[in-house]
């Protein structure tokens, strides 16, 4: 594995915030409201945010088996299951969406919460068949294949893609010289 992509670059509550943003998870206002009553508490042992920990760490080991046609984990199928369990439990019917939670849970909940009911739609869903491993060298990271052909190889044709390429080129010129 590339040491570059071990570290966990995801830390503290404004961190979360703003991956949530990027990935689309929440919208640039629902992360700004989980900033003023968590800032205070934002170090990765605080309960939200292990649970959000938790959960990346089980999905993780059920697509890696889920993307060569293997039976994931127990534990971590588990950890997905309780999760998604506790998303609808916390839910609160709206008279508008999007949903919400129920009073009294730790805001940053709301982010574990959506980030369980969206593992569980691709999952459930026809996303589930899109998924594939990153085939850069030492890579292995997940991406949602959205190709209109379905043969994306990288996580990013930038990173991955350009190592990939560079590497063919250099051999290349490495043959014939």
């Amino acid at each position: 594995m590339d040491p570059a992509r071990t570290a966990d670059r995801v830390r503290g509550v404004e961190a979360w915030a703003r991956w949530a943003v990027a990935a689309g998870l929440l919208t640039a206002d629902r992360a700004e409201a989980l900033l003023p009553a968590e800032v205070a508490d934002s170090t990765p042992s605080t309960g939200a945010t292990a649970g959000l920990l938790d959960l990346r760490a089980a999905l993780w080991p059920v697509l890696d088996a889920l993307v060569d046609d293997e039976e994931p984990p127990a534990a971590a199928w588990e950890v997905l299951r309780r999760s998604m369990l506790l998303a609808r439990e916390d839910a609160v019917l709206p008279p508008a969406f999007p949903l919400r939670w129920r009073p009294g849970t730790d805001r940053l909940d709301d982010l574990r919460h959506v980030l369980a009911l969206r593992t569980e739609d691709l999952l459930s869903g026809d996303g589930l068949g899109r998924v594939r491993r990153c085939e850069g060298p030492g890579c292995g990271w997940f991406f949602l294949d959205r190709s209109r052909s379905g043969t994306r190889r990288w996580c990013s044709s930038q990173d991955c893609g350009n190592r990939d390429r560079a590497r063919r080129h250099y051999s290349r010129t490495r043959q014939r010289g």
